[in-house]
């Protein structure tokens, strides 16, 4: 009737119960038991019984830590009618980038809710993303916008390299972590080096409980309510949408050329985006017995083929691979054969006759290609063997819904093969150890 918790790197939250207390990872773990948490702090432990728990530091004086309090709706989180998680979450979308929207934007007056930015923009002169798997991802998505309005230096790292060679800590620059679970044990440490060297920190998270919310500096949260697959689906298309809301406060000269109603408008194109998975079904037979897949994109569309090459992998376990279009020549074009699947997407007009050129390339040698685009992609349809059509939209928001249908692949891909989609092997959803 005695468990010693201690923590050191990794997180640890305790649970509170009716006449029993819990251990565990996070609140993730513990929501299904109960919505009271306490988190621990490194090299802290604690004493739990069934009716007491007790804190203390490393030198053993016993500390009083807070009880947070989650919400109820996030306890009683379930599958419903849907299969899968997965499928859920995807579906999700529209109504948790609605909330997402909501929280930031102020539909009277026109402006970002982002009132506590402790920092003016002049005292910031370069930008460093730091994520890892999907938050990576959408990293490299909010590079290209944040470059087109500022004339700052804008990165992106991946936090387990960032934190394992020599860091030049610029007190101008401010460091963005981008993490789901707010726990991810190489983005948290990356934060925590950050953080001992003094420099400006902001983080993206979902759960505003989490180790990386409550050490940053400023918190911009999600919204997007408990995601149980260890695919992310809704959580991406929320980070993408902080990220948009973010450099659209920053961006007072409207260089982004997109408005308030371009962002409102964005749940109801991912709405009608989610149309597509009839169409999706047909293509997902055609590709769930090959071994090799192949995202192509250039731009904010190689960005997108990234997160739609590691969707497909994670769950179905086939080997994909996302390349920047322009690269193919330079290697992987020797893999392509006939019948090898080449998804590509086209969200970018500016780029769409390069875009073209790479698919006829692949075309030549045989690849079936399967194309992502809208009314302005007709070149590519022409030539594509299947072509997925979204509705039409800013090329930023394009650029977002049309993750849609790569969700769609994995996740029909991996039902067809009969895989395990909510827990894939190997995986877990947060990712609290190196």
């Amino acid at each position: 009737d005695l468990i010693v918790g201690a923590r050191r790197g990794s997180p640890l939250a305790v649970g509170y119960g009716p006449n029993e207390n819990y251990l565990g990872s996070d609140s993730y773990a513990l929501k299904s038991m109960t919505n009271k948490i306490t988190y621990l702090e490194d090299n802290e432990f604690c004493i739990i019984k069934k009716d007491e728990v007790e804190f203390y530091d490393a030198e053993g004086k016993k500390v009083n830590k807070k009880i947070l309090e989650l919400s109820k709706d996030d306890q009683n989180y379930d599958k419903g009618d849907y299969k899968h998680f997965m499928a859920k979450e995807i579906d999700e979308q529209p109504t948790t980038i609605k909330n997402c929207v909501n929280e930031y934007i102020d539909k009277v007056n026109n402006t970002i809710n982002i009132f506590n930015f402790p920092w003016k923009r002049d005292d910031i002169n370069s930008i460093l993303l730091i994520g890892c798997g999907t938050a990576y991802h959408s990293c490299l998505m909010a590079k290209y916008w944040l470059e087109q309005f500022t004339s700052v230096d804008v990165n992106v790292d991946i936090a387990s390299e960032f934190r394992y060679r020599k860091n030049r800590f610029k007190k101008d620059c401010l460091y963005i972590f981008i993490s789901q679970s707010g726990e991810t044990a190489d983005t948290y440490a990356a934060l925590d080096l950050c953080k001992k060297n003094n420099v400006k920190t902001c983080s993206i998270v979902n759960v505003v409980e989490s180790s990386i919310a409550r050490d940053s500096d400023l918190v911009l949260p999600i919204y997007c309510g408990p995601e149980i697959g260890v695919a992310s689906t809704k959580a991406y298309l929320g980070m993408l949408v902080a990220q948009l809301v973010l450099a659209k406060h920053w961006d007072k000269e409207n260089k982004l050329n997109i408005t308030f109603e371009d962002i409102k408008s964005i749940p109801n194109l991912v709405k009608e985006s989610l149309k597509c998975e009839n169409e999706i079904l047909k293509i997902a037979k055609g590709i769930s017995k090959k071994n090799d897949i192949y995202f192509i994109g250039r731009g904010l569309d190689y960005a997108l083929a990234a997160e739609g090459a590691l969707k497909l992998k994670e769950i179905s376990y086939l080997h994909a691979e996302a390349l920047a279009a322009g690269e193919l020549k330079h290697g992987t074009l020797a893999l392509i054969e006939d019948g090898t699947p080449v998804i590509v997407t086209a969200s970018q007009v500016h780029l769409l006759d390069k875009t073209t050129s790479n698919v006829q390339e692949v075309k030549a040698r045989g690849a079936f290609v399967i194309a992502v685009g809208d009314k302005n992609s007709h070149k590519l349809e022409k030539i594509a063997d299947q072509f997925i059509r979204l509705p039409s939209a800013h090329e930023i928001l394009s650029t977002i819904i049309s993750i849609i249908p790569l969700q769609f692949i994995a996740y029909h891909v991996a039902k067809l093969n009969g895989e395990s989609i909510d827990q894939p092997r190997n995986l877990a959803k947060s990712v609290t150890v190196e």
